[in-house]
Parts: structure tokens; sequence; C-alpha cells
């Protein structure tokens, strides 16, 4: 069970995360070089908190079926 709070938080981690790179993104100080690194980053956050919504999904559904 501490693995599954584990996974929530990284999980609620990474959307921050992504939200604030979202902010940061949103300046129009933000040079084109910046904003491409920005985005990338933003991108990984988000594949990552994918991938950890798929695996709380999966352990949800195999723990309902038993």
């Amino acid at each position: 069970m501490e693995k599954n709070n584990e996974e929530t938080l990284n999980f609620e981690e990474k959307i921050v995360k992504a939200k604030e790179i979202l902010e940061k993104l949103t300046k129009n100080d933000i040079t084109l070089s910046d904003s491409l690194k920005l985005y990338n980053e933003g991108l990984k956050e988000l594949e990552v908190a994918q991938k950890l919504l798929e695996e709380a999904k999966l352990v949800f559904t195999t723990q309902n079926k038993s």
C-alpha cells in the first residue's frame, strides 16, 4: 500500500511540475531556445505521469477482478 501512495505522490508531483512548465511557457520574455527545452521537459513529465496512471489503473483493475 505504501508503494501506491508513493506512486500517487509522484503522479501528482509530475502534474504540478508540468503545470509550472506551462506557466513558464506562457511568459512573453522566454527565448525560443528556452521554450523548446521547457516544452521537451514538460512532455517527459507528462509521459511519466501517464505511465504512472496506467500502472495504477492496471493494479486497480486487477484487484477488482480478484
